[in-house]
C-alpha cells in the first residue's frame, strides 16, 4: 500500500501503521479513511496529502 504525505506538515500516512490516535486500524489504504479523518500533526484533511 503507498504511503501519503501532508502537504502542510510533512506528516506521513503509512498503511501499515494506521492512526492509533483516531482508532485506525493497521492495514487501512489511505483511501478507506474515514472523511471526517484528519492529519494528526495540523489536522488538515485528506485532500491536501500526495502520494508518497
Amino acid at each position: 500500500m503507498d504511503k501519503y504525505v501532508c502537504d502542510v506538515c510533512g506528516y506521513v500516512y503509512d498503511p501499515a501503521l494506521g492512526d492509533p490516535s483516531q482508532d485506525i486500524a493497521p492495514g487501512t489504504a489511505f483511501e478507506d479513511l474515514p472523511d471526517d479523518w484528519k492529519c494528526p500533526e495540523c489536522g488538515v484533511g485528506t485532500e491536501m496529502f500526495s502520494k508518497e
